[in-house]
């Protein structure tokens, strides 16, 4: 009895045993994820390809397109003018902008001409003899000579043998030094080359300005150049005198230029070639400002999408069957916020609006404009 009471405890512990061992292995199982599907909704618009305009937006500074930088060819004493010579004083054309005191150069000049004038002097009875034919001529200049006037031409001998008795005597010698003298003393007085204004100014009345000497700067303000910098590949769709819209950056000087030049060129790093716009208007100040629109060939079959919707600069996503698919695309210009691409077929739901966590496959449903 005893026996038969242990053999039935040793069933119990035994059964007990296997019963606990299944629940500790079934508790360890993994449980079968159940998969929800998910679907994105998106907000679509339907391509229609035309032929979009490449419109090129640069910017930059306007430069005077006339401008002289002042350099001093003699030295003197800058003397007093009839207006200041300041930044901002405006000059029209032929008036004195600087004047150097030249009281020495004119008394070496007058020199050198009482010299010339003593040596034709000189030569008149020489002229007389042998001459007799350009003796005339040579009294007529010698009667109208004046050291306070410029230099006349002088007599045109009637033979060699005249011309190299003349040189002789150093007349023609003297005589150009006399012409160079005279070159030489406009330099002491600079005038405006065209109306335009004073934008730099270097040097002071009464200061001493020596040969070679920056004094200023003066520009032209009637005509300006803008010139930017254009991407090479779209350089040939520019044409010389093409129109250009030119804006400030507040939008409130609108301006029209033209294209007068193109850069020969071609930036290493950039990539880019110069355009050249010359524009005239009102309000224009050198160093101000603008944006230029400069409107290059069209691009036929192509479509505008934000910069934000091209993937890897090769793909877009759009919808399709339900699901959202990734098709291949190429990009033909950038602009700031946008791109000109072509490859999207007409009548395609394009993905209007970027979808976080979007690939190839994704379940998806269009947004119901109808609701709220």
């Amino acid at each position: 009895m005893g026996k038969f009471r242990f053999v039935i405890l040793g069933i119990v512990i035994l059964a007990l045993s296997i019963w606990a061992y299944e629940g500790f292995i079934n508790s360890n199982k993994e449980k079968k994820r159940v998969l929800t599907k998910v679907e994105k909704t998106v907000f679509t618009e339907v391509v229609q390809n035309s032929e979009i305009p490449i419109i090129i937006k640069e910017k930059g500074s306007l430069r005077s397109k006339d401008r002289v930088v002042l350099y001093s060819e003699v030295q003197g004493v800058l003397e007093n003018s009839k207006k200041e010579f300041r930044v901002g004083v405006a000059f029209k054309k032929g008036e004195t902008l600087l004047a150097i005191n030249s009281d020495e150069h004119i008394a070496t000049l007058k020199a050198q001409k009482s010299i010339f004038q003593n040596l034709i002097v000189s030569i008149m009875p020489d002229l007389r003899m042998d001459y007799p034919d350009s003796f005339e001529k040579w009294v007529n200049y010698l009667n109208n000579f004046d050291v306070d006037k410029r230099i006349k031409d002088i007599p045109e001998p009637s033979s060699d043998k005249e011309k190299y008795f003349i040189t002789a005597k150093d007349i023609y010698t003297t005589y150009y030094n006399i012409k160079n003298l005279e070159v030489r003393l406009e330099k002491y007085n600079l005038k405006a080359p065209f109306d335009g204004v004073i934008t730099e100014v270097n040097v002071n009345e009464g200061a001493l300005v020596r040969q070679g000497q920056i004094m200023g700067e003066f520009i032209n303000t009637d005509t300006y150049e803008l010139t930017l910098s254009v991407n090479a590949s779209l350089a040939n769709d520019i044409r010389i005198g093409k129109k250009v819209e030119l804006t400030n950056l507040t939008e409130t000087i609108k301006v029209t230029g033209k294209v007068v030049r193109i850069g020969g060129k071609i930036d290493l790093s950039s990539q880019t070639l110069d355009v050249f716009i010359e524009v005239n208007g009102k309000n224009l100040r050198e160093g101000i400002y603008l944006e230029a629109e400069v409107t290059a060939r069209g691009v036929p079959n192509s479509y505008e999408i934000p910069r934000n919707l091209l993937i890897k600069k090769e793909h877009v996503f759009v919808f399709q069957d339900s699901i959202i698919k990734r098709i291949p695309v190429t990009p033909i210009y950038y602009k700031r916020n946008s791109v000109i691409v072509k490859g999207i077929p007409d009548g395609t739901d394009l993905i209007a609006k970027p979808v976080l966590g979007a690939f190839d496959g994704m379940p998806a449903k269009k947004y119901n404009t109808s609701k709220e």
